[in-house]
């Protein structure tokens, strides 16, 4: 992979990028469907307080102020309306022994969409976007623990058969923040906020058994709507629900379940704009500083990741906002706080690809089988 990887000039390649990629969307309000203040504050309860519990919906409600059955009925009308994406697990990649990475690839501006087709289809790449820099192409791509490619063969043949001009491998030395939360009722000054600061998050795979599998895969994907959401999937095990959410609460407390919450569609939840703001971070700062950045409010991913000669740029942080201006304000913010003004901003004008990765299915056997 070394030998495709071709390096830049980063402040040449920013200058040049309006060129070679559509307009970035910027507009206030995206695509957004109309909601009120009961809505934003469901969907922040939603996306942050959904309880392993017999009955989740019952607690939001509770947090909410309203009913039960109305926390479902808007969900679904949130659902219906493409507000919600999903209600479902997150279980996380690394824990599960998976190998994955960000990728900057160099792809024909004119067609960006013919290589991004190509890699979409492998099943471990979750994300997908084009943005306004030379290596166009950024997504996150996963392999299973006992892939016999592996990320670097996987990484040949996407590059191949994309057609890639160069790609770029940026693993994640540490991590200090993974957590998709769109604050709906705050505003500008709330997402520029920082929060508690907290140490970065482990990153080694843990152990797990063939329970624990079982559990992913009759759990992933799209939970139910219904009172006790949990229920279906542990009637598909033969287990008790009691039980069934006890080994789930001990698959969050080994690291392998992050939490359960409802996923967003950004734009048309109000959020029409994501910023990457990569920074130029001495060494000898980048744990406490990392570790203040990723406690920003309106940054929902957090990265230190490798540099090179001509790409300075150390910790990743991933800016949301409702507009261009909201996201640079967050950046802003983090640069005042830290003293740290050496940055560049890569914005996404299209999003190729979005989805929550599956686990321990035969997706992944079947495209090395296709493709090796």
């Amino acid at each position: 992979m070394a030998s495709r990887t071709e390096m830049i000039s980063d402040g040449a390649a920013l200058e040049r990028a309006g060129a070679a990629t559509p307009k970035i969307r910027s507009r206030k309000d995206g695509a957004a469907v109309p909601l009120d203040d009961t809505d934003r504050k469901l969907l922040n309860l939603m996306q942050g307080s959904f309880p392993i519990a017999p009955r989740p919906y019952l607690h939001v409600a509770e947090l909410g102020g309203v009913g039960e059955a109305e926390v479902m009925s808007r969900v679904e009308r949130l659902l219906e309306k493409r507000i919600i994406r999903q209600v479902t697990p997150i279980f996380d990649t690394r824990a599960l022994g998976y190998s994955s990475m960000l990728v900057a690839a160099k792809v024909d501006p004119e067609h960006p969409h013919r290589a991004a087709q190509v890699i979409n289809e492998h099943p471990g790449v979750s994300h997908n976007y084009l943005r306004n820099h030379d290596f166009n192409l950024w997504f996150t791509i996963a392999t299973e623990p006992d892939s016999k490619l592996g990320l670097d063969g996987t990484l040949e043949i996407l590059a191949r058969e994309s057609g890639a001009e160069s790609v770029r491998q940026l693993p994640t030395l540490k991590l200090f923040k993974i957590r998709m939360d769109l604050e709906m009722e705050g505003d500008t000054k709330a997402l520029a906020s920082a929060a508690e600061v907290k140490e970065p998050i482990d990153l080694e795979p843990q152990p797990y058994d063939e329970t624990d599998i079982a559990v992913i895969r009759a759990l992933q994907g799209d939970m139910p709507v219904i009172e006790e959401p949990y229920a279906p999937a542990a009637a598909e095990l033969g287990m008790t629900q009691e039980r069934f959410l006890d080994h789930l609460a001990g698959m969050q407390e080994r690291g392998l379940l992050r939490r359960v919450a409802a996923i967003l569609y950004h734009r048309r939840a109000g959020f029409s704009a994501n910023g990457m703001g990569v920074w130029k971070v001495p060494d000898e700062q980048i744990f406490e500083l990392g570790c203040r950045m990723a406690s920003f409010r309106g940054i929902s991913h957090c990265y230190q990741r490798p540099t090179y000669a001509d790409w300075p740029y150390s910790v990743f942080t991933m800016a949301h906002g409702r507009s261009k201006e909201e996201c640079d304000a967050v950046l802003d913010a983090i640069a005042e706080q830290t003293g740290i003004h050496g940055r560049a901003t890569l914005y996404s004008s299209t999003e190729f690809k979005k989805i929550r990765l599956t686990y321990f299915t035969e997706d992944f056997k079947n495209w090395e089988s296709k493709h090796a």
